[in-house]
């Protein structure tokens, strides 16, 4: 049977195919991820609303897939497959991009209630689907309602033989971690079966580094920030401005905040705190709150506050915005940050959440950097980065010798808007705010 390329958003007509998830010859079961593919930057899942065993691959990664074109073929459970029908050159071991597709475990047969689910379900489809079966896969696809959860933490479950559906996310709304399969990694381990590695899995996936001597083509989110970093540099000329920020009382005020937030299902970040500060600068110093606009020749000073947090993801670089982050306390702020890096790094961040951002901060401290030169994220008219938390020695208003923590903040502003001595002022109250971490907890009215 063939499979089209399902309606995936509204007003979506066109996608980038990423990469497979499949091979031709292997086995799945409905909600088993078939390909991931790009539109507006973000990436997303596109799962089997079918159980049975693929036939053939239609496309190739890079290639522009419309929806409603044949993506693929399969064999429906319960239909013999024809010897040799399932072709071993319909795609290169290597998926297209240089490297090779990543082993897929082979889904259990569906046993009792399952297999009933699986019969009844495909056997209408083939009855009742139009001749391009786009309405009632649609339908499907739409009526499975999937937990949020990584595509790592989908694997395992598939390998555990574990149905999401009755597992409890403990992840912000709801989102299933690795951390919440432990039981059933026990009770696998408990019932004499094979026992799961000891090491702990990150929750994250891994950056990809690259493997040497290969030729990677620049395809899906790779080639999306390539065009835009290009377009950046070539319309907005930058300069960069850098001061040191001590981070003394941050640490502290962090530190006693971190544990009875964290009771409540709260991660608190340096990044929160960041994010409070850079919204009340940007009220201080309306002109770094702005877009140009070239055909009019006007630069448009704007009224809201949406502050964009660069996510490295395995795929590339994303920036997911926090939505009118000067009317957000700091909990709030530190909530929408884990969702919206959570939802960057698996893959399912939503395309509305990438959208409107007024500001952007990116942070290399946590990998280890000091200093950068950020390149603004077109069309705003400045970034901020942030380097890593250093403890050094520092002298105090009276000459004495004190231990410091002290970070780098790295400015770049767009010139034909923002001049240096502007940059300056805004970097002087962003430096306020985080040195007073305090008032970050405070209404405005009250913190400044």
């Amino acid at each position: 049977m063939d499979f089209p390329l399902p309606q995936l958003g509204e007003g979506l007509y066109e996608v980038e195919l990423v990469r497979w998830l499949v091979r031709p010859g292997e086995s799945v079961g409905r909600g088993h991820g078939l390909m991931e593919v790009l539109s507006d930057k973000a990436t997303m899942e596109v799962p089997a609303p079918f159980a049975g065993t693929i036939s053939t691959l239609s496309a190739t990664p890079g290639a522009k897939v419309q929806v409603g074109q044949v993506v693929l073929t399969y064999t429906p459970i319960g239909e013999p497959v024809a010897v040799g029908s399932i072709p071993t050159a319909t795609l290169s071991e290597k998926e297209g991009n240089g490297r090779s597709l990543p082993s897929r475990p082979t889904p259990p047969e569906p046993k009792g209630e399952e297999t009933a689910l699986a019969s009844t379900s495909s056997q209408p489809a083939r009855e009742s689907t139009p001749a391009n079966g786009q309405p009632a896969l649609v339908a499907s696809l739409a009526s499975l309602k999937l937990p949020p959860a990584a595509p790592s933490v989908r694997m395992l479950a598939r390998k555990l033989g574990v149905d999401l559906a009755r597992v409890h996310g403990s992840g912000p709304h709801g989102r299933i971690l690795l951390d919440d399969l432990s039981p059933f990694l026990a009770a696998r381990s408990g019932n004499g079966n094979t026992a799961a590695p000891s090491t702990r899995l990150a929750d994250s996936p891994k950056l990809d580094f690259g493997i040497a001597g290969t030729r990677v083509p620049l395809v899906g989110l790779r080639r999306k920030i390539a065009e835009h970093m290009v377009e950046a540099k070539r319309q907005i000329p930058h300069y960069s401005y850098i001061d040191e920020c001590d981070f003394t009382d941050l640490v502290r005020v962090r530190h006693q905040l971190r544990d009875p937030l964290a009771r409540t299902g709260v991660k608190l970040t340096y990044l929160a705190f960041v994010v409070k500060a850079v919204a009340r600068a940007l009220k201080a110093v309306p002109i770094v709150n702005s877009t140009f606009d070239p055909a009019a020749g006007e630069v448009i000073l704007l009224d809201r506050y949406h502050v964009g947090i660069a996510v490295a993801t395995p795929t590339g670089l994303i920036v997911p915005v926090i939505r009118n982050a000067d009317q957000k306390d700091l909990s709030a702020v530190a909530t929408e940050i884990e969702r919206l890096s959570g939802d960057a790094r698996s893959g399912q961040i939503r395309r509305e959440d990438l959208k409107g951002g007024t500001f952007t901060v990116t942070s290399v401290g946590g990998i280890g950097g000091l200093i950068s030169t950020p390149i603004i994220n077109h069309p705003e008219v400045g970034i901020m980065g942030v380097g890593k938390v250093v403890k050094r020695p520092v002298y105090d208003d009276h000459g004495n010798v004190r231990p410091a923590d002290m970070v780098y903040l790295s400015f770049s502003f767009d010139h034909r808007i923002v001049d240096g001595a502007v940059g300056a002022a805004f970097g002087n109250a962003v430096i306020k705010h985080l040195q007073s971490p305090a008032s970050l907890l405070l209404p405005e009215t009250f913190g400044g």
